[in-house]
């Protein structure tokens, strides 16, 4: 049975891209979507800098017709704050927006934002109904399962925020306090899964890294799709090859060193063609490793990569690890 996010029909069981800060930006996103990521979201936003018109937040609001369907989103610790930045972020024309009830690290948390609200229930459903009531569009969640041990209150979030009306919801099967630690604990989502109260979607997010792990997972834990966030970084080939073996119940090959450096350098023009020469090649320098990991001796061509200021330079060095590493089997 297709699984729908509103009016948006994800397939029987979609996966999905999670939002990255510093990672999941159009160029990200589009090898994502390449190799088939079916639902996709922007970097988180603050609502603070969407409405001060702060450069970097707006410029986070970029959202392309190929990505579709997509979602913006949003985190705040102010309601008001996060009713504005709503308006502001449907005008982008995403297909829905997402709340950051998940974020853990210290400068959203500490400021009230992300999991922050795991430790204030009421604010949570005030501040989701608030964002519910200034959109035509969906909204979903992403959240974690509580703030540390003692406070697991994902169970009663579910079922008050779906009565002000959200559409989905992401579990990260992971307390605040486990920050990514520790291994991801899904018996929780399963169990707001079978809660007969629940009727929207229920994604598991958490530790997918592996085609074994997607299968057992979707059985064991009954959630409605995955989302994928780490385990994709400089290795998008995972939404294909879940799905493929979904499919047909076969492994497909790893990436060829030719299907790496392809995926590699569409990742940079894209990264150029959105930012500029200068921006695009320096922020690109982060994924090199990742697209090429477990590639012996590799140490030389990183260094290279990460100091080349041109993207024709770059190119040609990427044609040259395509040709000298083309016979090297990679078990990723």
């Amino acid at each position: 049975m297709a699984v729908k996010i509103g009016n948006i029909n994800l397939g029987e069981f979609p996966l999905l891209l999670a939002p990255m800060e510093d990672v999941s930006d159009p160029p990200f996103r589009f090898v994502c979507k390449q190799n088939g990521a079916d639902m996709m979201y922007t970097e988180f936003i603050s609502s603070e800098g969407l409405i001060r018109d702060a450069a970097k937040s707006l410029q986070k609001l970029d959202i392309f017709e190929y990505e579709r369907p997509i979602g913006i989103q949003i985190f705040g610790s102010n309601i008001e704050t996060m009713r504005e930045a709503t308006e502001i972020a449907s005008k982008a024309n995403p297909d829905l927006i997402d709340i950051n009830y998940g974020c853990p690290v210290k400068n959203v948390a500490c400021r009230g934002a992300g999991a922050s609200l795991l430790q204030d229930i009421d604010k949570m459903v005030e501040m989701t109904k608030a964002v519910v009531e200034s959109t035509h569009l969906p909204v979903t969640v992403k959240t974690r399962l509580g703030w540390d041990d003692h406070t697991k209150n994902v169970y009663e979030v579910a079922e008050r925020l779906q009565d002000v009306g959200i559409k989905a919801l992401t579990i990260h099967g992971r307390t605040r306090a486990q920050m990514y630690k520790g291994e991801a604990d899904w018996t929780l989502i399963r169990e707001i899964k079978r809660n007969p109260r629940i009727a929207i979607p229920i994604f598991g997010n958490g530790d997918v890294d592996s085609i074994k792990k997607a299968a057992n997972w979707r059985l064991e834990y009954e959630v409605d799709g995955i989302m994928i966030g780490r385990a994709a970084i400089g290795y998008p080939w995972i939404f294909r090859e879940i799905k493929h073996f979904f499919k047909t119940g076969e492994h497909l090959p790893s990436p060829t060193i030719a299907e790496r450096v392809e995926a590699c350098s569409t990742h940079l023009k894209k990264s150029v063609e959105w930012k500029g020469e200068k921006t695009g090649v320096f922020e690109m320098r982060r994924h090199y490793s990742n697209y090429f990991k477990g590639i012996p001796n590799f140490k030389e061509y990183r260094i290279r990569l990460v100091t080349l200021e041109n993207i024709v330079d770059i190119e040609s060095v990427l044609q040259e690890i395509s040709e000298k590493f083309e016979t090297v089997l990679i078990d990723f």
